[in-house]
């Protein structure tokens, strides 16, 4: 029996290391133990390691769904790209996909719906995206980007949706392609929605596209009375080629317009029209919405988003609206006239913008909600004018009517039932017709003028009262 010479032969007798030693069991659970306490180690080590060389040789940017680069990027995941040689078609082999689609219409000018042949075609798109998980995508020769999607099992409040996050990797070398990653992708989105207006709805802190972006309305499609359309182009136009002029004077930067007038006569659609001229986006925000309160609203109006026409529609009807709930009994947090003004002109107000008010009464607004600074021009968008009759005649059936004499006809016939506010008949009373109702009147006679002027008669305003029995209502008879 061998002894260790260090340990001297006494104290191993007592102890009973020598026989410890000596038991294959023993001696093998030492060694087990031994291998373990080293693959953990080295475990830990490989862990370490890998960490710190992706810190030193990989680069990650996250990108939240609430940053407003987030549709873009995926958008820009979503296309083709170059297969590659037979091991980066390997790598780059999606599994978890997500389908995003697009529709646009082929027969844009609905040819098809006035000939009586259906609604217009449409051609749906179909693209696959990443969808959540891992995936590798080949982004050009020898360059790879790691791509994680990731959803929370937390929701956005206002929306209800999952909050998600997109993480992107690349080499460190290659970190200078992100810069090129985002140019890219940002410039597919504007290809996406050349042609088209989006349409920004306040939601809570953030601004959110309200729907698809819709088909540029064109400005020619609103006919306004005679000079009224081209005063308020002009002068918006002006004001964006101004902003060096109002920095130089320290003039804030920011023009407010107030189009009123009773309904129907193209307020909202004029701005829509404009936003298209213009290639603005449109940021509405509901005044009567309960849950945004004033330092929201402010909040809010600092950041609009890029290139954007502000819209407070009705803004008369907010605080009425307001009233009648507190009436009721109800009560919750929304906006007050002076967070209004506030966020409009106040201290904290925004820069580099253009904000429409609308409103069908302007008695009721308070003076200090248009007064120059607030409202910078006020433009009255009133009933229908023969002018505007007659243009918008010939835009629906100018091609059939090339001497005009059905136009004349439909004047005289207006005229006749007294809807351009006179009446040369003692019989007839005055009255006038919104652009919306002469429209319709259009829209429901396509192609079919003669039976515009028959049914002309359909334009004069009807007034309603309640009948005896309930809260249904009828026409007078």
């Amino acid at each position: 029996m061998s002894t260790d010479p260090l340990i001297p032969a006494t104290a191993q007798s007592i102890l009973g290391l020598d026989v410890l030693f000596n038991n294959p069991v023993f001696a093998g659970g030492i060694g087990l133990a031994g291998l373990g306490a080293a693959a953990a180690l080295g475990r830990r080590a490989v862990i370490g390691g890998t960490a710190l060389l992706r810190r030193q040789m990989l680069v990650n940017v996250e990108i939240s769904k609430r940053d407003p680069s987030y549709p873009w990027v995926l958008q820009w995941l979503a296309q083709p790209r170059e297969p590659g040689g037979f091991v980066a078609q390997r790598i780059t082999r999606l599994r978890n996909l997500a389908v995003m689609t697009t529709t646009k219409s082929i027969d844009p000018g609905g040819r098809g719906a006035i000939d009586g042949g259906g609604a217009g075609r449409t051609h749906a798109d179909f693209r696959v995206q990443p969808g959540y998980g891992r995936h590798i995508i080949r982004h050009r020769p020898g360059v790879f980007i790691a791509v994680n999607r990731e959803k929370a099992s937390t929701t956005n409040t206002s929306t209800g949706e999952p909050h998600e996050t997109l993480t992107l990797t690349l080499l460190w070398a290659h970190r200078h392609l992100l810069a090129d990653v985002f140019t890219e992708a940002h410039a597919l989105a504007q290809r996406f929605a050349e042609g088209k207006t989006v349409v920004y709805s306040a939601r809570r802190m953030n601004w959110e596209p309200l729907g698809k972006p819709r088909l540029k309305r064109p400005l020619g499609s609103v006919i306004l009375d005679e000079g009224v359309k081209e005063r308020i182009v002009g002068d918006v136009k002006e004001f964006l080629a101004a902003q060096q002029w109002y920095t130089d004077r320290g003039v804030p930067y920011r023009r407010g317009y107030l189009l009123y007038g009773p309904p129907g006569t193209g307020k909202t659609s004029f701005i829509q029209a404009l936003a298209g001229e213009l290639d603005y986006s449109v940021a509405m925000v509901n005044l009567s919405e309960v849950g945004i309160t004033d330092d929201l609203l402010a909040q809010l109006l600092t950041q609009l988003p890029e290139k954007s026409i502000l819209l407070l529609e009705d803004v008369d009807a907010a605080f009425a609206n307001r009233r009648q709930r507190d009436a009721d009994g109800y009560s919750g947090q929304t906006v007050t006239f002076s967070g209004l003004l506030n966020a409009l002109d106040g201290l904290a107000a925004g820069e580099d913008r253009i904000a429409f008010l609308t409103t069908n009464h302007i008695d009721r607004l308070d003076p200090a909600l248009i007064r120059p600074g607030r409202v910078d021009m006020m433009v009255r968008i009133g009933e229908a004018t023969r002018y505007q009759a007659a243009e918008m005649w010939s835009r629906y059936y100018g091609d059939i009517d090339g001497d005009g004499a059905g136009c004349q006809r439909f004047i005289q016939r207006l005229d006749e039932l007294g809807l351009f506010g006179e009446s040369k008949d003692p019989s007839v009373p005055a009255r006038h017709t919104s652009t919306a109702a002469i429209q319709g009147l259009f829209q429901f006679n396509k192609g079919d003028m003669e039976g515009a002027i028959k049914m002309a008669e359909g334009l004069i305003p009807q007034t309603f009262v309640p009948e005896s029995s309930g809260g249904s209502v009828k026409s007078p008879a």
